[in-house]
């Protein structure tokens, strides 16, 4: 707990001291944007007894101001949104400030951290986590959560070194059980859950940490990383309370189990095609059980989850071809010394592809982003057309459209959607 306290302490008094520096000068800056954003799902429009044929009415309004002194910075970023109900919600997105040597920087505050080479995909890029409250539709600067932690940064040459802390744990953002993005835990018939969540507690001992080394040369870049966390998604673990009663009642605690992690990622170009790769180690990743094998294991006093090593890694490459970008990547998930009682399939492979044209001196572009899952034959294809109206308006229409009757994506069969979104960015 002292610890505690003195890493508390000397981060008041940078931050205080930040603050003082920022203030005897007088660079502010301002930036951000308005936005409506209205989506509209198919499948309640061809259902006439449909009470909403909304899926997604936001309007945001997000603010961003910069406070640049002569060796420090200070930055804020705030949103206000009010939801189709006209509920209003306020938050910070990012509160932190920097501070500037020859050779380091160092960044406290909340702040959203993003590694990794992969579009699309989360790999190596697992500091911050993510709001998986509507999937994955929307933007990724907006699916990341900013964490409070402390970063610092030493350069060398083309080498750089990081260094992540984070106090205090921050998971994913799920979805409301009366979302239609929601996803429930497989449980055999007839069991009835009870559901609780349980965080880490607050403890030096439970703060995540994170390290990367980078090069940034003419024909290569690379990082390696490495980090000691928690999964930011949770595990189901499972208490049986009455297994003969009609129905099963037990207790599922959703639980965020502990990592170690490796990775790092790279990315070339050769002959006007860059290719690159991402990949992730992860030592002690939990696993919930199918339901098949679940009341067994329960019976003979497990919980329902196995622990494994599993590795995440990609392939990609992207070419530009009569002003057209193309991006392939292969990715793919694999459970080391597999256990047929897992309820996830021993590998899981995923292909993605981009493509996107700009037209009328840039302002339209045609944009289509694909994900096609190999196993269950399931896909979500993003297509989406954005046109400059003004300087800081674009128009955006699109549809995501899934398809398939199972997996990561075919869960969501039901859910296709159109949107049409203005934002006007100053």
């Amino acid at each position: 707990m002292g610890k505690i306290k003195f890493t508390t302490f000397i981060s008041v008094l940078i931050f205080v001291t930040g603050l003082v520096n920022i203030a005897a000068q007088d660079s502010i800056s301002f930036g951000g944007y308005v936005r409506n954003y209205t989506g509209i799902l198919f499948n309640n429009l061809q259902d006439s007894t449909s009470e909403n044929d909304f899926a997604s009415v936001q309007n945001t309004f997000d603010l961003k101001a910069n406070f640049s002194g002569e060796m420090a910075d200070l930055h804020v970023e705030g949103y206000v949104y009010a939801d189709g109900d006209t509920t209003l919600s306020a938050g910070i997105r990012e509160l932190y400030f920097d501070l500037y040597s020859d050779s380091m920087d160092l960044r406290i505050g909340k702040q959203q951290i993003i590694w990794g080479k992969g579009d699309g995909v989360f790999i190596t890029d697992v500091v911050s986590p993510k709001d998986m409250s509507n999937f994955i539709i929307p933007d990724f600067d907006e699916i990341r959560l900013g964490v409070t932690a402390v970063k610092a940064d030493y350069y060398l040459g083309d080498f750089a070194l990081e260094g992540v802390w984070i106090p205090v744990f921050t998971p994913n953002i799920l979805p409301s059980q009366d979302s239609p993005w929601a996803v429930s835990m497989d449980l055999p018939t007839g069991v009835k859950p009870s559901i609780a969540t349980s965080l880490p507690s607050t403890t030096l001992e439970n703060s995540e940490g994170f390290a990367k080394i980078s090069y940034m040369g003419s024909a290569f870049d690379f990082e390696l990383m490495g980090g000691t966390m928690f999964d930011d998604a949770p595990t189901g673990h499972v208490t049986p309370v009455n297994l003969v009663s009609t129905p099963k009642l037990v207790d599922v605690t959703k639980e965020y189990q502990r990592l170690l992690m490796g990775g790092g990622s790279f990315s070339t170009e050769i002959a006007g095609v860059v290719l690159k790769g991402e990949g992730a180690y992860y030592n002690g990743k939990a696993f919930n059980m199918s339901p098949d094998a679940l009341l067994a294991d329960l019976g003979s006093g497990g919980d329902g989850t196995i622990v494994k090593k599993a590795v995440h890694y990609m392939a990609g490459a992207d070419y530009v071809i009569a002003g057209v970008n193309i991006g392939v990547q292969f990715i793919q998930e694999y459970i080391l010394d597999y256990d047929s009682r897992i309820n996830n399939d021993e590998f899981n492979s995923t292909l993605t592809f981009l493509t996107a044209k700009k037209f009328m001196d840039d302002s339209l572009e045609l944009k289509f982003f694909g994900y096609y899952g190999m196993y269950n034959s399931d896909a979500l294809l993003r297509f989406s057309a954005g046109y400059s109206v003004t300087d800081g308006m674009l128009l955006t229409a699109g549809a995501d459209i899934f398809i398939g009757d199972a997996g990561y994506f075919g869960q969501y069969d039901e859910n296709d959607l159109g949107y049409i979104q203005v934002k006007y960015s100053f």
